[in-house]
């Protein structure tokens, strides 16, 4: 037979470890960082914070992207065409009701949104595919990190009724130094 002391002391401690146990399941939840396979979350780009860089035709072509700050990326593109710059553009990649979105806001043009529709992963790459059907060029933007530090952007959809891509190949750098980095 137990004593009320002793049965009191057994809930005590049940009611104390489920505790325990549910704040800590919660801290997981909070400091869990999110899938790369959830097209509602914003930290699955995460990996984009820094600088990557290009060239292609004699056009060099730049992003510099700030860290996740807020639930938001934030960054700036550029291209300079031997020498002279061509075009820039800001960018944000942020959470809205309806999903995770690429703003661009190109130089001389209006801002588009562009909805995250697919995160693709094969054994070495993971593709983050944006839409808007509406837009004119283009309807769609894909980022393809790869491996050793290797970014494909590229955009595609129809122009002036032809189908049209264009992949932009940049490495990671150093935003100071240029310098290649692998990650």
């Amino acid at each position: 037979m137990t004593s009320k002391h002793s049965t009191g002391a057994a809930r005590m401690a049940t009611v104390a470890g489920a505790l325990a146990a549910l704040l800590a399941c919660a801290a997981q939840a909070q400091t869990a960082p999110a899938s790369d396979g959830d097209v509602n979350s914003v930290a699955s780009l995460a990996w984009l914070d820094g600088c990557w860089t290009g060239t292609v035709n004699q056009r060099d072509f730049r992003e510099q992207w700030s860290p996740l700050r807020g639930g938001i990326l934030l960054g700036v593109g550029s291209t300079v065409y031997q020498g002279k710059p061509q075009s820039y553009e800001y960018l944000r990649i942020e959470p809205r009701a309806d999903g995770v979105y690429y703003v661009a806001l190109p130089s001389g043009q209006k801002e588009a949104a562009f909805k995250l529709v697919s995160i693709t992963k094969d054994d070495q790459d993971t593709s983050f595919a944006f839409a808007n059907p509406e837009h004119d060029f283009p309807q769609r933007i894909i980022y393809r990190r790869a491996t050793e530090g290797w970014l494909y952007a590229t955009i595609e959809g129809k122009l002036n009724g032809e189908d049209r891509k264009v992949i932009y190949p940049m490495r990671r750098v150093g935003c100071e130094t240029g310098e290649f980095i692998r990650k």
